[in-house]
C-alpha cells in the first residue's frame, strides 16, 4: 500500500500527520475531521481502517477488489461512494477505481489503477482553508469533482482525432487501419457511457436524496457535479455521432468515387464499341460484300469511325461521364 497522505484537520487547516493504525477522536464538530488517501491497500491494512473508523465490512471488501461500478451506500451513519476515474492510454481507455468512505468525522480515499493521484487536489484546497472547514460533505464533492474534471483530457484527445479522422474521410479514402480505429474508438466510448451512467445517478442521489453526513446546504455543490457528468455525457453522445457520420461519409464517398469510375468504363467501352462493331463488319470472309471494291472505302469507314466516337466523347463529356 501507498499511503499517499493522512492527516487531521481542524478549522480548514492542516493540524499533524496521522498513522492508519491509530484511531482520531474528533470533536463533535463539523470542522474536525481526518482525511485520509491511499493507494492499493493490503486487506490487512483494509482491516486496520476499518476497525479504528468502524468501516462497514461489505464496504471493505469492496474496496479492496476494486472492481465496482459507481454506486453510493449507506452503512449507519456512513457513506461509501465508488467512483471510476479514466485516462487515455495509447489506443484505449484505462479504468481506475476511488472508494471514498465518509463519516462524520473522517474521509478515507481508497484508489486503485488511478495514476492520477489527489495530491494536487489537496494543496489546492489546503490553500482554501474556508473550504475545508465546512466538513466532509464539501471534500466529497471536491473529490468527486476532480475525478470528473479528469474526464475532460480524455475526452478533448479523442475529439482531436475524430476530427482528423472526419479532415482524411473527406479528403481521400480511409483505409482499412484508419476504420478498425474508428470502430475501436466506438467500442470505447460504448464502456465509457457504462461508466458515465452510474456516475449520474450517484451524483444525483447526493443532490437530491436524504444521505448521512450530507447537509442540506452541500447539496447544490453535487447538483454542479450532476451538471458536470452530464456535459460529459453530451460531448460523448456528440462524438459517438461524429463517428457513425465519418464512417457513413467514407462509405458514401467511396461509393460516389466508384460510380465516376464506372460511368467513365461505360463510357469508353461506348466509344470503343464503335471501331469494334465497324471492324467486326468488314472482318466477315464473305466472298461478296459490295464495299470491298470501293475506292475510298477505307477513308470513309475511318472517318465515319472518329466522327461517331467524337459525337460520342462530346456526349459523354456533356453529361458528366467523362
Amino acid at each position: 500500500m501507498t499511503v499517499v497522505a493522512a492527516y487531521l484537520y481542524r478549522d480548514g487547516h492542516r493540524i499533524r500527520e496521522v498513522s492508519i493504525d491509530e484511531r482520531i477522536d474528533c470533536r463533535a464538530t463539523k470542522s474536525e475531521y481526518v482525511w485520509i488517501g491511499i493507494a492499493d491497500p493490503t486487506e490487512a491494512e483494509m482491516h486496520s481502517l476499518a476497525n479504528n473508523y468502524e468501516l462497514h465490512p461489505l464496504a471493505v471488501e469492496d474496496a479492496i477488489k476494486g472492481d465496482q461500478l459507481p454506486k453510493i451506500d449507506v452503512y449507519d451513519d456512513q457513506l461509501f461512494v465508488v467512483a471510476r476515474t479514466a485516462f487515455l492510454m495509447e489506443d484505449h481507455i484505462d479504468y481506475g477505481e476511488t472508494a471514498i468512505f465518509v463519516g462524520h468525522s473522517h474521509i478515507i480515499s481508497v484508489r486503485h489503477g488511478s495514476t492520477r493521484a489527489h495530491t494536487a487536489l489537496r494543496d489546492q484546497l489546503e490553500k482554501s482553508p474556508r473550504l475545508l472547514m465546512h466538513g466532509v460533505d464539501y471534500l466529497l464533492h471536491a473529490i468527486l469533482d476532480y475525478i470528473i474534471d479528469g474526464y475532460i483530457p480524455l475526452i478533448e484527445d479523442l475529439e482531436e482525432e475524430v476530427l482528423e479522422m472526419e479532415e482524411h474521410a473527406v479528403a481521400g479514402f480511409l483505409g482499412r487501419d484508419e476504420v478498425n480505429r474508428i470502430f475501436t474508438v466506438r467500442r470505447e466510448l460504448i464502456r465509457f457511457q457504462r461508466i458515465l451512467g452510474p456516475m449520474s445517478e450517484v451524483a444525483t442521489k447526493l443532490a437530491r436524496q436524504e444521505l448521512p453526513c450530507i447537509d442540506a446546504e452541500a447539496r447544490p455543490y453535487f447538483r454542479d457535479v450532476q451538471d458536470h457528468v452530464r456535459r460529459v455525457q453530451a460531448r460523448v453522445d456528440g462524438l459517438h455521432e461524429v463517428l457513425t457520420s465519418v464512417f457513413e461519409l467514407s462509405t458514401l464517398l467511396e461509393q460516389q468515387r466508384q460510380g465516376t469510375i464506372t460511368r467513365q468504363l461505360a463510357a469508353w467501352a461506348a466509344i470503343l464499341a464503335v471501331p469494334t462493331a465497324i471492324a467486326g463488319i468488314y472482318g466477315m470472309n464473305f466472298e461478296n460484300m459490295p464495299e470491298l471494291k470501293t475506292k475510298d472505302g477505307y477513308y470513309v469507314v475511318v472517318a465515319v469511325i472518329l466522327l461517331i466516337c467524337g459525337l460520342l466523347f462530346r456526349r459523354f463529356r456533356k453529361v458528366g461521364w467523362l
